[in-house]
């Protein structure tokens, strides 16, 4: 049933890609299905490019046939499809679970509109029972530790790299600290080169719950 409401959330966000899009792709579970249907859609004629935040989504991508661009050439893209970790009724989002969050967050700043796609066990009240999953420099990692733990959480570092060949380490808060406080202090870190919290990117989200999907718009969001 969650891979049915996923892949219902992720056909209908592909329902938006017309011919001569820019298409950024996400990473990640709901977003494999993204994929899938674009590439069908790739296949029944439709004309677009793509931009990926993974080497895994621009390999199962070129595999369906969507011409893949090398994002370092790319300045704009029209519409980004990803997943999250966690989207609550703000569209403030928890992402990282596959590591791709820094590569996500740039796509997402060159898009004209990004939409998540989720089902919904990923639909929360209020982001932050999700581990915040943040790119550090190695050269950084016992700095940033520390400085993450003096901010309330317990990390642990994941034993996979980045594709950029960076660190990852997973701050889990007892209590989650105002958002937009923490962006910025993350944001001041030196060693920081990403993290997880999208509190702006988000333009809309597609949930699916037993088959029927939901799109809410930033316009009509809370918060």
């Amino acid at each position: 049933m969650q891979d049915d409401d996923k892949r219902l959330a992720a056909e209908a966000a592909v329902e938006e890609v017309r011919d001569g899009m820019l298409v950024g792709l996400g990473t990640g579970s709901t977003v494999r299905f993204a994929i899938q249907a674009l590439g069908r859609r790739v296949a029944e004629g439709l004309r677009i490019e793509a931009v990926a935040t993974s080497i895994d989504s621009a390999r199962k991508a070129a595999a369906l046939g969507i011409a893949v661009r090398d994002f370092a050439g790319v300045a704009a893209v029209d519409l980004t499809i990803d997943g999250a970790d966690e989207v609550d009724a703000r569209l403030w989002a928890i992402k990282g679970a596959g590591g791709a969050m820094l590569r996500e967050k740039i796509v997402a700043a060159a898009s004209t509109r990004m939409v998540v796609i989720a089902d919904a066990s990923k639909r929360v009240a209020a982001i932050g029972a999700a581990k915040l999953p943040v790119e550090v420099l190695p050269f950084a990692e016992a700095f940033v530790t520390a400085r993450l733990g003096a901010l309330g959480a317990a990390v642990a570092l994941r034993e996979r790299a980045t594709d950029n060949g960076n660190l990852v380490l997973d701050a889990r808060f007892a209590a989650f600290p105002a958002a937009r406080a923490l962006a910025a202090a993350l944001d001041a870190t030196p060693g920081v080169l990403g993290h997880g919290l999208f509190l702006d990117e988000v333009d809309a989200t597609y949930v699916a719950d037993r088959g029927v999907v939901t799109r809410l718009e930033r316009a009509e969001a809370s918060g």
